[in-house]
């Protein structure tokens, strides 16, 4: 009487691979996610400091120009 372990050794392994692999796509997806999140709001902060900039140069490029 033969056992079928290998065969269900084979099968076990399988899944696990499979598995390992839908571990990988979610946590990389989440890094994705977090990093995209990230950088809109970065991203944002920069925007507005840029703004400030240009308006406090036009401002000063105004005055000197009145002078």
């Amino acid at each position: 009487m033969k056992l079928k372990k290998p065969s269900f050794l084979k099968k076990s392994l399988r899944n696990q691979k499979g598995q390992g692999v839908m571990e990988y796509v979610i946590i990389s997806s989440l890094v994705g996610i977090v990093c995209i999140v990230s950088v809109k709001k970065f991203g944002e902060v920069i925007q507005n400091r840029v703004d400030n900039m240009k308006e406090q140069i036009s401002h000063n490029i105004d005055l000197k120009s009145t002078k």
